[in-house]
């Protein structure tokens, strides 16, 4: 893949005809050309042959592509070690905050995810061409200088002056050009990237390091054409470790076949209410963005009606088959999170109460497959499975499906990971692990191994899954290896973690503060977990709104973020989940006091929760443990100080 839509040293492009250089801008432009953006390219190429005229050595590229997000970089030039990463808007007469956020996102993009640019220098910088100058600090922290502003005039100098802080080593930009490109959206980013058309294999990491997701989507592929020739009906379930990818993957596969075959009618189905919305709002505000760069106009109903086709939640399309006993026109449905369909039990209840119907009697599983099997031909049901992540009552977890497949549809063809029958996670019926071994179809392809969440280490779900397993000595084994990579720490001060959350937040990188949804008594330090957020605003507006993560006001619960992420997390921690005598111990909040929860399911929907909260930052965690109180009975120190001090024998430092 050629990386960019020019590229030369820059005494050639200083000797190469303007009109030459714009034209092979324009043959290698995909779209259609527009007269702004020619006109831009104009002035960019005028405006560096003037800055760049005493430069003797060094490589220019324009249009550098950036995979993750979707776009391109104006310009990089690169000179001795220095990377510099230009943004030229043309004719502005200010630095907008947005634009110095777009550059430096740039840069952060190459410095994680291309190895090239891993230990370079970077430099972003804005060149706002008829703004007024400004002085600029030439500040580095851990390689990435701050953004430097620029207009037409003083571009030479502000690169000259960086070029003075250079030391005679040189980049060679042959091999930075072609070093290997690894790159992990985040779960928005992504669906955002395939709703613009772009492939997987594009956004996505393809080193061997990582099953790689177009293997996946690849194996399932096959089994949906399988399926489809034979006139079978079949259900695959795909499984993940925490920030694998699973949602990536559910979406690509609906996007993949309606490129096939628009007559599959693949659609992606979510229960989980704040991903839907999420997921929705982010495709709507980024239609309508791209819509206006093109000089079209969309206006926001249209945009949402389109985006909530591309994503549609499960509960509507279960009610939407209760009214109709017709097969549906969906002959392919990816159900996210599947684990946490609704058992009998709670689908029954819940009919009676809101939709006054007093006999059903299937669980959530049992009646989704049963609107499927209505099809007199073929249809596939993919189903997206967490390990440990059922956090709710009623969620009844992957037996149910495997159980309502036994007794009542053992004509459907089974596909399963590996994890499945060999991870009690997963399945832990032993009589339904032997029936499925039998009857079933394993494919090690369908199980999504390494999480991606974190890029900055693998091994942070393995790390989480020993804290949680209350095994101190293997989980300080394990934080020995990633702690360069991965900031992980402890506080008992939540002031001190905001700060910490600030500091390392650069560019549009997002930060913000979780707690479990029974941390009941963090209220009496400012954190009200009963104060519902609402997601989109929480995950997308920007951090000058009160009631974005940004703020650092509104607090997410479990069942806000699970399935979405933030880089940079404060978890503050309170005593409904408490480590003391050598295990961990779960506890409700009942009024005024703290009742010991005794069902098994109770403490592994808890232990569940807190293991969604600790595996949501893509960058770095800080847990925050309150300092307790003994006048106050509902916080006694010695519970949260011995978590404290368990998960410093776990190896986390305290800030």
């Amino acid at each position: 893949m050629k990386r960019s839509y020019y590229s030369n040293s820059i005494p050639q492009f200083l000797l190469d005809d303007e009109r030459l250089i714009l034209g092979e801008l324009s043959l290698n432009h995909s779209h259609a050309l527009e007269d702004l953006q020619k006109n831009a390219w104009v002035k960019q190429i005028e405006a560096l042959k003037y800055s760049l005229k005493n430069i003797q050595k060094g490589q220019i590229y324009f249009e550098f592509a950036i995979p993750r997000m979707g776009k391109r970089v104006d310009n990089i030039l690169i000179i001795n070690n220095l990377i510099f990463v230009l943004e030229f808007k043309v004719g502005e007469t200010q630095y907008q905050k947005h634009a110095i956020e777009q550059v430096v996102d740039y840069c952060l993009d190459l410095q994680n995810f291309h190895e090239g640019s891993h230990k370079e220098k970077l430099i972003p910088i804005l060149v706002s061409t008829k703004a007024v100058g400004m002085s600029n600090d030439f500040q580095c922290n851990d390689n990435l200088f701050a953004p430097l502003k620029a207009n037409y005039e003083n571009l030479t100098e502000i690169i000259s002056s960086a070029l003075s802080l250079s030391n005679d080593t040189t980049i060679d930009s042959t091999q930075w050009e072609n070093s290997i490109y690894k790159p992990t959206p985040t779960i928005i980013e992504a669906a955002q990237a395939l709703y613009r058309g772009h492939n997987v294999k594009e956004i996505s990491r393809h080193d061997a390091g990582a099953t790689n997701l177009s293997i996946t989507t690849s194996c399932i592929n096959e089994i949906i054409e399988t399926t489809k020739n034979k006139g079978e009906k079949s259900i695959c379930f795909l499984t993940g470790v925490p920030g694998a990818g699973k949602t990536l993957a559910g979406l690509n596969i609906a996007n993949e076949r309606k490129k096939v075959n628009e007559d599959d009618h693949a659609v992606f189905l979510s229960g989980n209410g704040p991903l839907v919305a999420v997921l929705r709002e982010a495709l709507a505000r980024d239609d309508i963005k791209t819509a206006k760069e093109n000089g079209e106009k969309l206006i926001k109903k249209n945009a949402e009606k389109k985006a909530n086709a591309f994503i549609q939640n499960i509960h509507h399309f279960r009610d939407d088959n209760l009214i109709s006993q017709k097969a549906p026109i969906e002959k392919i449905v990816v159900f996210d999170e599947a684990q946490r369909a609704w058992a009998k039990e709670q689908v029954s209840s819940f009919m009676k109460r809101k939709k006054g119907i007093e006999d059903f009697n299937m669980s959530e599983p049992e009646f989704l497959i049963n609107v499927m099997d209505r099809h007199a031909e073929w249809c596939t049901i993919v189903c997206l499975i967490g390990g440990g992540q059922e956090i709710n009552t009623g969620e009844a977890g992957v037996s149910e499906w495997l159980a309502s497949l036994k007794n009542h549809y053992s004509n459907w063809q089974i596909y399963y990971s590996n994890l499945i029958s060999s991870d009690t996670n997963y399945l832990s019926d032993n009589n339904l692990k032997d029936w499925l071994q039998t009857v079933g179809n394993e494919k090690h392809q369908l199980h999504l191994a390494v999480s991606l969440r974190s890029f900055r280490s693998e091994k942070i779900s393995h790390l989480i899954d020993k804290i949680l397993a209350g095994k101190a000595s293997e989980a300080d084994q394990i934080f020995s290896d990633i702690k360069k990579d991965f900031p992980f720490y402890l506080t008992r001060d939540l002031a001190i973690a905001k700060k910490w959350l600030r500091e390392k937040a650069k560019g549009s990188e997002r930060i913000g503060i979780v707690a479990s949804s029974g941390g009941r008594r963090l209220r009496s330090l400012g954190i009200d977990v009963k104060n519902e957020v609402f997601a989109p605003t929480w995950f997308l507006n920007s951090a000058d709104d009160v009631r974005s993560s940004n703020y650092l006001e509104e607090v997410a619960t479990e069942f806000d973020i699970q399935g979405l992420e933030i880089d940079w997390v404060c978890l503050a921690w309170d005593i409904n989940y408490y480590f003391k005598g050598d295990k961990w111990n779960c506890q409700n909040f009942e009024g005024t006091i703290w009742k010991q929860m005794h069902k098994p399911e109770d403490h592994n929907y808890l232990q569940n929760a807190y293991r969604v909260l600790l595996t949501r930052a893509r960058q770095g965690l800080i847990i925050y443990i309150p300092e307790g109180d003994d006048f106050d009975h509902t916080r006694p120190k010695e519970f949260y100080n011995s978590t404290y001090e368990y998960f410093k024998m776990c190896g986390i430092p305290s800030m």
